[in-house]
């Protein structure tokens, strides 16, 4: 077990928050879950469960609705959606550690900026890629995956960046996480926008799982231009995103999560404002601001805000 990191804080007790909370917790390292309050009640009665393809383990984690439960925490997981980001950033801030570790396992290229901003802490960016959803208070499903990349939020880790992002990956490690350290994981994090940009609205507006959403020569089609436009965008901001990466990584995450619906698509049949902002509208209006056209991500965009009045 790392030392490193004795108490570990998950902000955000969605999907992801819980699954990664449980893997830790799993591996006995201390989490607190930080949610909303029928989720907590849930997981105080009756633990964290984790549905499995072929089996449901029920995991002993701690819970709380306040943000105050993050006091002496080593190592804190915000899982928060991006429209929460910035009001999350700014109540964190009296209440962290002076030394503590705070990672954004967030859609977009915007998190972990907005956070650094508000934190005087180190915060890191990560990719995340799992297909996991909330089956029900205090039950995540997983579908598939499970894996993060990691890297400094700017230019390459100093030693002390770099001692601590190893740390990061012996402490998942002992939870069976695989986490890749990244020279640029700001280009991860774009490579990672071109995926949600292409799949996020299609599967929210259709409500169908990304395998069906491949199987669909016209939409194919259509992601292509999605991801054009978001390579572009990401060459005007300096990023040397490669098009037949970002391509094939499109094309992949329709094999290893070929059951997934986005978590837009979730937030949808909710009822609950989605990440879209932050996703194709992100693209659209930074487009704009750049001068790099992007209709299909503002068509998108726009046909999602619609889908949430």
């Amino acid at each position: 077990m790392s030392k490193t990191f004795e108490s570990i804080a998950v902000v955000g007790a969605g999907a992801v928050g819980c699954f990664f909370g449980a893997r830790l917790a799993q591996a006995g390292h201390r989490v607190t879950l930080i949610g909303r309050e029928r989720h907590v009640q849930a997981m105080r009665e009756h633990g964290l469960r984790v549905q499995w393809a072929d089996r449901v383990d029920t995991v002993a984690v701690a819970a709380d609705t306040e943000l105050d439960a993050v006091r002496g925490a080593d190592l804190v997981l915000v899982a928060v959606k991006s429209t929460d980001t910035a009001a999350t950033a700014r109540a964190l801030a009296p209440l962290l550690a002076a030394d503590a570790l705070v990672v954004s396992l967030q859609n977009g290229v915007d998190n972990a900026p907005a956070l650094q901003r508000e934190l005087r802490q180190t915060v890191v960016p990560c990719a995340v890629y799992v297909a996991t959803s909330m089956a029900a208070p205090g039950v995540v499903a997983h579908h598939g995956r499970g894996d993060l990349v990691v890297g400094a939020l700017h230019g390459a880790a100093d030693e002390a960046l770099a001692a601590r992002l190893q740390a990061l990956v012996e402490l998942f490690a002992s939870a069976d996480v695989p986490v890749r350290v990244s020279a640029d994981v700001a280009g991860e994090l774009w490579l990672k926008l071109v995926v949600n940009c292409a799949y996020n609205a299609v599967s929210a507006l259709a409500q169908l799982p990304y395998g069906r959403i491949a199987a669909c020569p016209e939409v194919v089609a259509m992601q292509r231009e999605v991801v054009v436009e978001v390579v572009a965008l990401a060459h005007a901001e300096g990023h040397h995103l490669d098009i037949d990466e970002a391509q094939r990584a499109v094309d992949a995450i329709a094999r290893t999560m070929p059951q997934q619906l986005s978590s837009t698509a979730q937030d949808l049949a909710r009822g609950r404002p989605t990440e879209i902002d932050h996703l194709n509208g992100y693209v659209a209006r930074r487009g704009a601001e750049l001068g790099v056209a992007a209709p299909v991500n503002r068509t998108l965009h726009a046909l999602v805000k619609l889908a949430e009045r």
